[in-house]
């Protein structure tokens, strides 16, 4: 299991307050190190993501980015080619030192058998948020700009693969052992702008880092993608991929988890509902993924209400009981992991059956 940050702790709702912004807390290192670890700390998980967010690439461009009490990110919009026009093409990585930073120290303190995991998010997804200044319920204004006005679009989303690029080679150098691409809005795309928008983008991503450090691995999150997710791995060229829980399960098997590992796809509501809801969906994710390479990630982030709770099992934490021996922490991750996870994870849970949790 792996987890960017206890939101309800009461830990990190004290660092949260203490930073003020929530841009402060992603770039005060030492806060965001504090809020990374915290639920290693409580729950010694699988690995760690470090605490920041996917729009720190237009930050670094110079674009006015905010985060708004109960409305979300807040950016100018560049929702017209005029307007696209001022966009810088390189950004200004001093204002991301903080990120490298916060990984330097998270790298120190955390154990080695514990993966970090660096991330950026990918160019479609970005580029929604940039076109239309805040999210939408289905990212309409990108979406529009893509088919009105390509080439403006392109030049967004290539400004945006080649600052993560550098972004993502930054967060190896600080002590990343792996990286992540959240692609959270690839499922608003039918095919043909799938693989324009999402599928290309990110595979220039996965090459350009590459170039650079030849074995870095990589993991894919086209949230939504579906019947689109085994092209999208085998053109990306990703070592693992995300999968969200309304994801098919035969698919996944047959076709994404033959070639690489896959990741997630318990339901969030159900590490929230906990007891027997939530001991159903985990032997739903044991039977559809045990024979295969697999870790267990709720996503996306866990929704109003308490995992706190979730995550415990008579003061023994339900990573124990349901931890599972991540691909990440392989030595060899991901493609000479198969099972390794699963089998320890039905190991714990056989060793702690019968309690229940608080």
């Amino acid at each position: 299991m792996m987890r960017q940050a206890g939101r309800y702790l009461p830990e990190y709702r004290e660092v949260r307050a203490k930073a003020g912004g929530f841009l402060d807390l992603c770039f005060t290192p030492e806060f965001a190190a504090e809020v990374t670890l915290q639920p290693i700390r409580r729950f010694n998980f699988d690995a760690a993501i470090i605490f920041s967010d996917i729009l720190v690439i237009p930050y670094a461009l110079g674009r006015d980015v905010r985060f708004e009490a109960g409305e979300g990110p807040r950016l100018d919009p560049l929702d017209t080619p005029d307007k696209v026009g001022t966009l810088a093409t390189t950004g200004d990585f001093n204002k991301l030192e903080p990120v490298f930073e916060a990984l330097r120290r998270v790298r120190h303190e955390l154990d080695p058998k514990i993966a970090l995991i660096g991330f950026c998010g990918a160019p479609w997804t970005v580029a929604t948020y940039m076109v239309a200044g805040q999210g939408t319920p289905d990212q309409a204004p990108a979406r529009m700009m893509a088919y009105r006005h390509p080439e403006a679009f392109a030049q967004i989303i290539d400004t945006v693969v080649e600052n993560s690029i550098q972004y993502l080679l930054g967060q190896l150098k600080s002590g990343a052992d792996l990286l992540q691409i959240f692609d959270t809005w690839a499922g608003v795309l039918p095919p043909r702008e799938f693989q324009r928008w999402s599928v290309e983008p990110t595979k220039r991503i996965v090459e350009g880092v590459r170039k650079q450090v030849p074995d870095a691995k990589i993991i894919g999150f086209p949230r939504g993608a579906a019947a689109l997710l085994p092209g999208y791995v085998e053109a990306t060229g990703v070592d693992a991929v995300s999968i969200d829980w309304a994801s098919e399960p035969s698919l996944i098997r047959t076709k994404v988890q033959s070639l690489v590992a896959v990741q997630g796809n318990l339901d969030p509501l159900a590490l929230i509902a906990g007891g027997n809801a939530l001991d159903r969906a985990i032997d739903d994710v044991l039977a559809n993924f045990a024979a295969g390479p697999a870790d267990l990630q709720p996503r996306p982030r866990h929704p109003a209400g308490n995992p706190d709770r979730a995550c415990r099992a008579d003061g023994k934490t339900r990573a124990s009981v349901y931890g599972i021996a991540s691909a990440y922490a392989c030595q060899n991750r991901f493609r000479q992991c198969r099972g390794v996870g699963m089998r320890q994870w039905q190991i714990a849970r056989a060793h702690f059956a019968g309690e229940g949790f608080s």
